[in-house]
């Protein structure tokens, strides 16, 4: 495709809770035990505001470097050249959400950017020359884009998939950088439903990955005249952990990860004629997780594998020099993410738990020999920071499994280093999303922010999380919240009877699947824990599957619960903290973004309805211009520092004033908005409740729910199938 080093792993996505649901506060006058009073506070803006620069990327020749850094406050696209390091300049004027994600065209003069429209979550496609500067729409505004391919062969295209003609089947297209002209190359119908389509070094469509009513899926060839044949049928059980990277240059075979056969995926060559498949790499604990592609041939140059820690292991000698080079130069782990296309230079970013990512640039071809730069560091405000190490830990579940997790303590609170305080803390568990992405060692900014506000932090991969062999992640399959459940419930165990938490001080926070499981853990073991925070958390898993893609929805029924059958209504309804919110007992903060896009403003209506009734401890924030993510800073901003607050009331630990926090935010406030210094400007009425706003009730409630409660409101009832 010509993007460089390909990286995989199971889970891309699940780092935004890290990088938007962390920090927070006010109130510096409460220090947490174990010390944390002695240290620097490290400011929210710093761990969590958009970095300084990041996100570089080369030029196909190498000559240039692009990256995101922030305009008048919002993150737009720079410039440098290779030869004028510290003359960058930007190329874009995005006023409102700025850009996330961005590509190098093969012209070597072009930025191909998608971009949604106000939290609308559509993914528009840009482009911007470099040297005008002036972005133009590639893309219809309200249909997703995802770009498929750019290729040497084709400098003056982009490859993209398109929903604008069925929301739940794209189209493939060829698009002209310069002037947008759109080319049909491959048109999706619902008698055969790709849900994703491949194409080759020549920007031809050779793939496409059809799913099975089973929940697998098939793979595809598609022929020189447009003919598809079934080439490859993964079974549903490998249908997460087995996907197709790309094709090598001579278009007869392609590189994908596969699980099928096997405990753990691997990473293998296909024939694209026959199907044979030849494997490549493997690890017999873990997934492979990343793999480096030679930019000119697509071919595999080295993989990595990942169950405590990434391992990386060359695949030829070349590249085993280039490892131990980077090894010796390099303190913190690191990771290639561009590179030139005649593979003379790379861009590789350093972390580590306790280093914040910084961007290298690194010369193979260097006269001199191989030479390592400084390109930026992303957050020089962490350079002297207190930052805290990271432990992995390997926790018993109680059905046997061990469960991969990764614990970080408070400042001072591990005087001799064995990676247990002296003293027991108050303890935040960090559910990842997904469910389907996993957590990872290394740098996490909510986990510094947590450790130095005084609370110990623990991330654990429960089942059904990615990259630990396929049995683990299907033994998650329709417990969303059973086993799943009981795997936080015990790593909360683990932690207080290993002097890690104060049994009663312990809470619950996430986004997205780990929102979900804050508010199943506040509803289903109200006496679990003191407190919890959800954003965007789905409460009505009924709900969940019918806004779902069609594409999707078939494995969707067999890994959360099939709505189609008795017993799978029963578990979706078990499962579902909406018809369990009259439990929660606890405090809970509850966040949502209005264009999320699933109805999830009206799960967190009624679940805030519920509590309400039970005169419950809530703080309700609704975000009119976010969806799934919280992406403008300013609303980032103010709901970290709601959090902070919220967490400093249940388990005591510092506060870092709010100061300019909510300053620019879009922000409602239905619930609590007197516990936070400032907050009360943001201040709505909720309406009063009223019998039809109110959940059902749930015979497990004992009492059945609020008094006066009636039948659930129509969005909540289970749908007909």
């Amino acid at each position: 495709m010509g993007f460089g080093t390909t990286r995989y792993w199971a889970g891309a996505a699940a780092f935004w809770l890290a990088a938007v649901v962390a920090s927070c506060g006010e109130q510096a006058a409460r220090d947490a035990a174990s010390g944390a009073g002695q240290s620097t506070l490290i400011a929210r803006a710093d761990l969590f505001g958009d970095p300084v620069r990041h996100g570089g990327q080369l030029s196909p020749r190498g000559d240039r470097v692009a990256f995101l850094a922030p305009r008048d406050g919002v993150q737009n696209l720079w410039v440098l050249s290779v030869d004028a390091m510290d003359e960058a300049r930007a190329v874009t004027d995005d006023r409102v959400r700025g850009i996330r994600s961005f590509y190098w065209a093969q012209d070597n003069a072009t930025l191909l950017y998608l971009q949604d429209d106000e939290g609308d979550e559509t993914g528009r496609l840009y482009a911007v020359d470099i040297a005008r500067g002036l972005p133009r729409a590639l893309t219809p505004n309200g249909a997703r884009a995802e770009v498929l391919g750019v290729s040497p062969n084709d400098p003056g295209g982009v490859i993209v998939s398109l929903n604008q003609r069925d929301a739940a089947w794209p189209d493939v297209f060829r698009v002209d950088v310069q002037s947008g002209e759109r080319t049909l190359l491959q048109r999706n119908l619902p008698s055969r439903g790709f849900s994703r389509f491949i194409v080759d070094r020549e920007n031809r469509v050779r793939l496409g990955v059809r799913p099975l009513t089973d929940g697998g899926h098939e793979i595809a060839a598609r022929d020189a005249r447009g003919r598809w044949t079934t080439l490859l049928t993964i079974a549903f059980e490998d249908a997460l952990s087995s996907r197709v990277i790309g094709f090598e240059t001579d278009g007869r075979s392609f590189l994908m990860l596969d699980s099928t056969g096997r405990e753990q995926s691997a990473l293998v060559r296909v024939d694209a004629e026959s199907g044979v498949k030849t494997p490549l790499g493997e690890n017999e604990r873990a997934d492979v997780v990343d793999v480096w592609l030679d930019p000119a041939t697509n071919a595999p140059e080295a993989f990595a594998t990942e169950y405590l820690r990434r391992e990386w292991r060359a695949l030829d000698p070349e590249t085993q020099a280039d490892l131990d080079f980077l090894d010796r130069q390099l303190t913190g782990d690191f990771t290639v993410v561009s590179r030139s296309a005649d593979n003379a230079r790379w861009i590789v970013v350093e972390e580590g738990p306790a280093l914040a990512a910084r961007s290298h640039l690194y010369d193979r071809a260097d006269r001199l020999g191989r030479r390592l730069s400084s390109l930026f560091r992303h957050r020089p405000a962490l350079d002297n920071a207190p930052l805290q190490p990271m432990t992995p830990v390997e926790i018993e579940a109680r059905d046997g499994r061990t469960l991969v997790s990764y614990l970080t303590l408070p400042i001072g609170a591990d005087a001799d280093g064995d990676a247990r305080p002296e003293q027991p803390a108050p303890l935040v568990i960090v559910p990842h999303g997904g469910p389907w992405e996993r957590d990872s060692y290394g740098f996490n900014p909510l986990h510094q922010w947590l450790a130095n506000r005084g609370y110990a932090v623990l991330s654990v991969n429960f089942r059904g999380s990615a990259g630990l062999g396929k049995s683990f992640l299907n033994a998650g399959n329709t417990e969303w919240g059973g086993r799943i459940r009981d795997d936080l419930a015990d790593a909360r165990r683990w932690a207080a009877a290993n002097g890690v938490a104060q049994p009663d001080r312990v809470a619950i926070i996430g986004s997205g699947f780990g929102g979900y499981a804050a508010l199943g853990a506040l509803a289903f073991s109200p006496e679990e824990f003191r407190c919890g925070a959800s954003y965007n958390g789905p409460g009505n898993l009924f709900a969940w599957l019918d806004t779902s893609s069609p594409s999707a929805r078939a494995g969707l029924y067999h890994r959360i619960g099939d709505a189609r059958a008795t017993e799978g209504r029963d578990t979706l309804r078990r499962h579902s903290p909406l018809f369990h919110a009259t439990q929660i007992r606890a405090p809970l903060l509850l966040g949502v973004g209005a264009r999320e896009g699933r109805g999830l403003r009206g799960e967190a209506d009624q679940i805030a309805q519920a509590v309400r009734a039970r005169r419950g401890n809530l703080t309700y924030l609704l975000f009119p211009d976010e969806g799934r993510e919280l992406v403008r800073p300013a609303n980032r901003q103010s709901y970290l520092a709601v959090l902070e607050h919220f967490l400093g009331d249940c388990l005591g630990g510092r506060i870092e004033p709010v100061g300019a926090s909510f300053e620019g935010a879009v922000m409602q406030v239905y619930d609590g908005a007197m516990n936070v210094p400032g907050l009360s400007a943001f201040a709505r009425r909720p309406a009063p409740p009223s019998a039809e706003d109110l959940p059902a009730p749930n015979p497990a409630d004992g009492a059945g729910g609020p008094e006066g409660a009636g039948p659930a409101p129509e969005s909540a009832q289970e749908p007909a199938f």
